[in-house]
């Protein structure tokens, strides 16, 4: 039987810890060392009595630090950033951008969507952009698709001084390693989320599209770009949370829990 507590994977995790790969984390779960405290309090040792004391003092400083996004951060293995969600979902923002559409050298963003899971923030360049960098900065992690190689670093060149919560998933990566291959649309209905008639079927083209109507005049495309934009950031959480759910359950199996 699984223990209640797994539905926070942190508690569980042992990959954190220099030395402990997969293999390791799910040989000692084998032998019922399901957590931390369940490793810390164990008469026995589990490795020699050098390496013992060195995970005792790492686990030991992970409870203490428990909340504290950045010092599991600095410890994950990139293809491990994922299990940060179940502890730190509630200080976690979904992120998308929008861009002009020009060279690189050109192009700038237009819009950028925030989503907190229970409320949504749209920050238009000429009109409020510049809201988005205090904004951003009471988050500590970041979710975005494609966002490693897109969104944060336009964000970052439009923002040289942000700061930038210090944990990002993204759902690009993460989510191909389920089996979900192509963009956010395919991937969206994939998964059977549906988006407004309005905006099915509208693409990066089409943003740009928007955004250039809007600066020869028309107020309603920048509405519909909104729109879109809202849709792109506000589908991530249910695709994070899938696929969250998808690679505990596979991890746990994997263990016999």
């Amino acid at each position: 039987m699984r223990p209640r507590s797994c539905k926070r994977l942190l508690e569980h995790t042992f990959v954190h810890i220099q030395g402990i790969g997969e293999k390791t984390e799910q040989r000692l779960w084998s032998q019922g060392i399901l957590t931390w405290t369940l490793f810390l309090n164990g008469e026995k040792p589990v490795f020699s009595k050098e390496r013992d004391a060195f995970i005792r003092q790492e686990l030991e400083a992970s409870l203490k630090h428990s909340g504290d996004i950045r010092f599991f951060r600095d410890r994950f293995p990139a293809t491990h950033m994922w299990r940060l969600y179940g502890a730190f979902r509630k200080s976690a923002v979904f992120l998308d951008i929008e861009t002009s559409g020009g060279t690189i050298d050109m192009d700038e963003i237009t819009v950028i969507g925030l989503y907190d899971g229970a409320e949504t923030q749209t920050f238009v360049n000429g009109i409020n952009l510049q809201d988005f960098e205090l904004a951003i900065s009471r988050y500590d992690l970041v979710i975005t698709f494609n966002g490693a190689s897109f969104d944060l670093p336009y964000i970052r060149r439009r923002f040289p001084s942000i700061t930038l919560p210090p944990a990002h998933i993204d759902l690009r990566f993460f989510l191909r390693r389920l089996g979900y291959q192509g963009g956010l649309k395919r991937i969206e209905k994939q998964c059977g989320l549906c988006r407004d008639l309005a905006i099915e079927g509208m693409d990066g083209y089409d943003a740009v599209r928007l955004w250039r109507a809007y600066q020869w005049g028309d107020a309603s495309a920048l509405d519909l770009l909104v729109q879109y934009n809202t849709a792109d950031i506000v589908n991530l959480k249910p695709l994070m949370e899938m696929g969250y759910e998808q690679m505990k359950s596979r991890l746990l199996s994997c263990a016999h829990w």
